[in-house]
This record gives structure tokens, sequence and C-alpha cells, in this order.
């Protein structure tokens, strides 16, 4: 909504929520969620075209389109437990649509949602009583964290789907020409409203089915004393595969890919198709032992045990310049290191000790091993080991001959990300454990 605002300054943009807290936080000097550059861009435009209001129903009355971006997680109950989106916010948003729409609105699927989906809100929506009409699009996102604002700026595509009717086509190319302002039309992708459901879905399914491939491979490499960073740059060269999302690590997290990919298994079981559900569901199953994997490393290297020995963890966020920490693989590291009564100290440069606290939700007694470090220096002081998590660039750049000399000897470091020169390292005197490659040890 920001970049909209910020290229149409002759659209009124109104971002409403219900919680207080949220907007309030949305028109302060410090944003909720940190994104390189849209700092910048909000401000520019906020208080001009872009608004940010808890008036959720006077917002309704007066659009023209309205976009549906509620949270969408999976479920935790009943039916489809553990895989099925829940979709109850999105009913709620449609609910309350259809009670204060007055005039003709063009509905806008933001959030990542099943095929099909777009039926439920048609249906609710024409229940209402005043007999407006309604016409739904789907435009899923494509951006990742911490690139957003570039991603905006210049997508791959923007994909929008509609109904092939005259009213759906009016209000498809309604949207196209909002986004025409700054992205060529040749990017700009439009089809039929199934397929645009469907495509967010499979997207990321692809995208994690290539990180899942390489970190099956990775567990090879180490095997074989291959280099998986080798492995990934010689297939990459092939140009029926590429480079992208080849690189190995500790697995991958974030709002979308596990949830989308259980979502799709749920719906190929629902439609009678349990092997297309089995194969799906098996990406997430290698993320997981990915994790797993990573932390049973970190015990059998110390000697196979960690109790009472002081493990530095170095980011806590998914992926690098973001706060987001939904699904990070550092939450699972965190919960299986207390698990084996390590003390673990956590440090990341945007994630806040309550997040990161509330985040691993471990018990009292584990609770008492979990502390949050102000630096990354505090954090590895008196270390048995450093395990970085997140490739935050800060991290290369730290001084880890200071590290060292301030560590437990001997002094290990487990490369979640393959970020940090390992050679370097060892020649300090580290003991490293890279992913997916056998590194020479210090002493």
């Amino acid at each position: 909504m920001a970049m909209i605002a910020k290229q149409a300054p002759d659209i009124e943009v109104r971002v409403v929520d219900m919680n207080a807290t949220r907007i309030a936080a949305w028109n302060s000097e410090v944003l909720p969620v940190y994104e390189p550059g849209l700092d910048e861009i909000v401000k520019e435009c906020r208080g001009r075209n872009l608004f940010f209001s808890t008036e959720v129903r006077e917002a309704i009355r007066a659009a023209d389109i309205i976009f549906v971006s509620v949270n969408t997680p999976t479920k935790t109950y009943g039916v489809g437990a553990g895989r099925a989106a829940d979709l109850r916010f999105i009913e709620s948003v449609a609910r309350t649509v259809a009670e204060e729409a007055t005039s003709p609105k063009i509905i806008v699927e933001k959030s990542t949602i099943p095929v099909k989906t777009a039926g439920t809100i048609k249906t609710i929506l024409a229940a209402n009583a005043r007999g407006v009409a309604f016409e739904v699009l789907s435009n899923p996102e494509f951006l990742a964290e911490g690139t957003a604002v570039a991603d905006l700026l210049a997508p791959d595509r923007v994909l929008i789907g509609g109904e092939r009717t005259p009213g759906g086509e009016r209000a498809l190319q309604t949207l196209v020409d909002i986004y025409a302002r700054w992205v060529p039309r040749e990017r700009i992708v439009t089809t039929n409203l199934w397929s645009s459901e469907l495509s967010k879905l499979v997207a990321n399914a692809f995208l994690a089915q290539r990180i899942s491939s390489i970190n099956s491979i990775s567990a090879l490499c180490e095997a074989t004393e291959a280099d998986v960073d080798e492995v990934a740059n010689a297939i990459g060269k092939d140009s029926r595969i590429g480079p992208k999302f080849l690189k190995a690590s500790v697995g991958f997290g974030g709002s979308c890919f596990q949830k989308d990919i259980l979502n799709l298994s749920y719906l190929c079981e629902h439609f009678g198709l349990p092997e297309v559900a089995e194969y799906w569901h098996s990406v997430v199953a290698m993320n997981d032992w990915q994790k797993r994997r990573f932390t049973t490393r970190i015990v059998q290297a110390l000697f196979n045990t960690v109790a009472d020995k002081r493990i530095a963890v170095l980011g806590f966020a998914f992926k690098k310049d973001t706060n987001d920490t939904r699904e990070s693989a550092a939450i699972n590291v965190c919960r299986d290191l207390l698990g084996e009564r390590a003390q673990v100290v956590v440090y990341d440069p945007k994630v806040s000790a309550e997040e990161i606290r509330r985040d691993v939700g471990c018990a009292d007694a584990d609770g008492a091993r979990l502390s949050v470090a102000a630096s990354a220096y505090e954090a590895c002081e008196g270390a048995h080991a450093v395990a970085v998590l997140t490739e935050w660039d800060a991290f290369k750049a730290l001084d880890f001959e200071k590290i060292y000399a301030g560590m437990t000897k001997p002094a290990f470091v487990f490369d979640g990300r393959n970020l940090l020169d390992h050679a370097a390292l060892a020649k300090i005197g580290f003991r490293v454990e890279a992913i997916g490659k056998v590194v020479s040890q210090g002493q």
C-alpha cells in the first residue's frame, strides 16, 4: 500500500486495522516492521495520500477497491489441523465488508489463501442485504522480506486473477491500470481467479523444494567430503536449473514456505491426490530434519553433551534484513539446545528479547537457561560454541580473534548459513562445522 501511495500520489490509500496499538506503531517514527527502504516511503507519503487508521467501517464505505491483507495461519484445531489454512480472518473481513458497503466495490485478495477461497468471499458478499455489486480479484504478493521495496519497485511480475465476465474484466483492468503506473505492462500477468490463487502456493512450494533438495545433498556432501557450495555452483550453471535458492543452510523459515506447502499438501489430499500430498509434505519433513541434524551436530561435536555449556546463537530472524521470526530455524535450534540442558545466549540486531523469549516459549526450567545479549561479543563471551543462524552481514565483520580469546577452549563455530570465512576461523584456532562441507580444523 505504501508503494501504491508513492507511485500514484493522486490515489488515496487507507490502511486500516482494528488493533489500535498496531496502527499507532505505523503512525509513529519507529515502524513495527523492519524493511530496508520502507521508512523513507512511509514518511514521504504518510499524511499526504497514505493514512493509517482504526476506522475500519468508515474506510470500507469510502473505498472503491479493498485489499484484504489479513493473516491466514495454519489451523491448529479441527479438520485439517496442522496443514489447512485458517480462513476465519478472511471470512470476518468479508462479512464486515458485506455489512458496511453501500456502493460497488472491487475486493482484492492479497493474503496467501487456498485455491477456491474467492468463492467463499463471493458467497458471503452476495448474501449482503443491500444488493451491492462486488467483483473479487486475486493479487498474490511475490516480494521477499529484506528486499521487499526493491521487489515492488521492479517486480519480476505482478499477477492478477479475475473472473472472465464483463464485470470481472473491468475490475481486472482497473487494478492493472494502477500497477501500470510504474510496472511495465508486459510484466503484469492476468489469469483466471483460480490460477492466480494456486500460483502463489505453487511458487512458494517450488522455491522451498529447491532449498530442501540442496539441504538433503548437504548431508551427502559432508559424508563424502564434497563441498555443497561447489556442487550448487556447478549445477546452477545449468540453464535448465539456474542458481537461485540453492544455498544450503540450517533450514528455511518465514511466514510463507512451510504454511503454503502444508496447505498445498492438504488441498491435494482433499481432492483425492494422496501421493501428490505426500510428495509436497516431504519437502517440509526434510526441512525439519535439517534443523534437527544441525543441533545433533552441535551436541556430537561438543563431546556428546552440551549440558551446562554456554552456546552463543547469533541471529534469530529467519533471514537477514528483517525482524520477522516466523518459523525461524533458530526457534527449533534454541528449543533443542535447551532440551539438552545447554545455556543458550541469543543475539540478533533487530529482534527484541521479548520476541525471542516468546517464540522459544520454553518452560520455567529451560527459560532460566535462555538469555538475550545486547551484542554479539557479549553473547560469545565464555561460550563453548557459536552457532550462526541468520546471515546478517554484520556477523562477517566481527572480530573473531577477540571472540576466540574470550571463549572456552576448544572453541567451536557452527555456521548454519555458510556465511563466514572458515579457513580464517580455523587459522585463529576455532573448530569449524559448516553446512555441506568438511572444514580443516583448528586446535
